[in-house]
């Protein structure tokens, strides 16, 4: 792994080799960045504040080995990633404005693939996970991830149903609790749709009988316009001496046709002259008709107008024309069946939430079954591995329970008690079920078991953690572990058995560790030190392989704080010797 540019790491290259790795460092020194990169290797969040004072970008690079066959291989390989060699490259890049950008194997790739890949490669605890194993929840997914597909599978199958039941709850509140709002909206659609339906507008019907009106309105002025302009073009038959305008048009036509085959130009003059008198004697006709055609029915405008009102009623109400109306009357109508439709629909609802909530019962009952199978299977194998972690006569047990709501599920249930029904009792419920689980720790013999986070000690959840760690590297194995000072609060014998449990866990797994504990340094296969160097302005951290007298002289400041001390350089490779003897 290399890293650029992040915190005070200005640029060092990590060789975590397999087997058991320390990273030890004086308190500043930037032990954590080596933390925080792999954090960042492994999709962590981005923080602008991470990039190194006065540079553009901070830069993390990795090479991680794996099966071609294992699962996060494969998962790159649908993304497009290379794996060379069963090695896959992988970086981030951060930059000082917080903009952040991850490639996969040569390819760019989201962030969150990086997290995807994570999970099937590195379990990383850190002194945060020790608190939120305090957490009942988390002690819960502890349990179910122990219990493995026993749980999982019932516990998905639960999900599924409770997020059902919550849609159909919600539902069926919201038709419920505005049934008046509803039932009122209900009566006005009614009421428009029957008002327009008896009406029976037809679409344009109001512009059709608005130009009806205006017609009939007007009959005596438009007959008398048509027979003053009839008589102007086609003369009066009273009076012979009349002059109009066919007849001038025809004496004009008769005098052009004498003359024109003697001008080209006005011959096409009296062709044009001819169509005009052919074009008034057409009008001089329709102009006729008009008149004669023209009735002036005092009823038919009363029947008209009437008709016209009718629909304004309708366009005040509902629309700015008829055909905005009857756009109106349709939506309404499908409404209107939606909303009579909700008491079937308030019907179906009840009866698929009280299946759902049978059916959440029985989901519960044996989600609640396979956790109390691996409770006990569970607290037997932390206990044993805190035999091994210098807690010889604790005891860790599991305590699931319920939180009952009602003795009586029938009156609860009617005073709209919300729980599922278990065992005669009505029990809360929540998304992973109705068990609370807690772990109990008993640290010595004759002591009761309390909750871990009132009856352990900071050494002793160290411990506990450390233990259910291990108890899942043997049901739920990854690749690599790595643990950020998870040995807080451990000293003396203590230490040196977290030390050995940590090698333990090395012989199948890689391990990772960040400590500041001698006795744990001591066991491992390999130890980097992290550097802090200044030269007045800017500081700089880098890491290096510590060999021989090296690891001697940096285990000797860990233990008096002082390199060069004859006491504690024969501690220190007392500590190594006895650690390869153990191993």
């Amino acid at each position: 792994m290399r890293i650029r540019s992040l915190g005070v790491i200005d640029d060092a290259v990590i060789e975590l080799s397999p087997g058991f790795t320390v990273v030890t460092g004086e308190t500043g020194a930037g032990k954590t960045m080596v933390v925080t990169s792999l954090g960042l290797l492994l999709g962590g969040r981005a923080d602008a504040a991470l990039v190194r004072v006065g540079a553009a970008y901070a830069v993390v690079e990795g090479r991680l080995s794996m099966d071609p066959d294992a699962p996060a291989a494969r998962r790159a390989e649908e993304a497009g990633a290379e794996l060379e060699d069963g090695v896959l490259l992988v970086s981030r890049t951060v930059s000082a404005e917080g903009r952040s950008r991850a490639h996969v194997g040569g390819r760019s790739a989201p962030v969150g693939m990086l997290a995807e890949l994570a999970d099937d490669l590195v379990a990383v605890h850190g002194q945060t996970d020790q608190q939120g194993l305090l957490r009942p929840a988390r002690q819960r997914q502890a349990l179910d991830r122990y219990a493995g597909d026993a749980v999982a599978k019932p516990l998905a199958a639960y999900g599924a149903a409770y997020r059902r039941l919550r849609a159909v709850t919600e539902e069926l509140a919201e038709l419920t609790t505005r049934a008046r709002e509803r039932a009122q909206e209900a009566d006005l659609l009614r009421f428009g749709v029957e008002e327009i339906a008896a009406a029976e507008p037809q679409p344009g019907e109001d512009v059709e009988l608005a130009a009806e009106a205006e017609r009939l309105g007007h009959a005596e002025a438009l007959a008398s316009a048509a027979s003053a302009a009839h008589t102007a073009l086609a003369g009066d038959p009273v009076d012979p001496e009349s002059v109009d305008a066919g007849a001038l048009v025809a004496g004009a036509h008769r005098a052009l046709e004498a003359v024109r085959n003697h001008d080209p130009a006005l011959a096409a003059l009296a062709e044009r002259l001819a169509e005009v008198g052919i074009l008034l004697g057409d009008v001089a006709g329709e102009l006729a008709g008009y008149a004669d055609g023209l009735d002036a029915d005092p009823l038919r405008l009363a029947a008209v107008e009437e008709r016209r009102a009718t629909l304004n009623q309708l366009t005040r109400k509902y629309g700015e024309d008829i055909t905005a109306v009857l756009a109106w009357a349709e939506e309404s109508a499908t409404r209107l069946a939606e909303l009579e439709g909700d008491d079937d629909r308030i019907g179906e609802l009840t009866a698929e939430r009280d299946a759902l909530r049978a059916e959440l019962a029985q989901l519960a009952q044996t989600l609640s079954d396979a956790r109390h199978e691996a409770a006990q299977r569970f607290a037997d194998a932390v206990t044993t591995e805190l035999a091994e972690l210098a807690m010889p006569h604790a005891r860790v047990s599991v305590d699931i329970s319920r939180q009952v709501l009602a003795e009586d599920p029938a009156r609860a249930e009617e005073a709209g008690v919300d729980g599922l029904e278990l065992s005669g009792r009505l029990v809360a419920y929540g998304p992973t079920g109705v068990d609370e689980v807690e772990l109990l720790l008993a640290p010595h013999p004759g002591s009761h078991p309390r909750p871990i986070a009132k009856g352990a000690s900071g050494g002793e959840l160290s411990r506990v953690m450390l233990a259910v760690e291990v108890v899942f590297a043997g049901s739920d194995p990854v690749p690599t572990y790595l643990f950020d000072e998870v040995d807080a609060g451990v000293g003396g014998k203590a230490a040196v058995e977290v030390g050995r449990r940590l090698a333990k866990l090395a012989r199948s797994a890689q391990v990772v560790v960040v400590t500041h504990l001698p006795q744990v340094a001591a066991f491992a296969d390999r130890q980097l030190l992290v550097e802090k160097t200044h030269d007045g302005s800017v500081t700089r951290s880098g890491v290096k392989v510590l060999e021989g007298e090296d690891r001697v002289r940096e285990l000797s400041r860990m233990l008096a704080g002082q390199q060069d001390s004859e006491t504690a350089r024969a501690h220190a490779e007392e500590l190594l010797e006895a650690a390869r003897a153990a191993r």
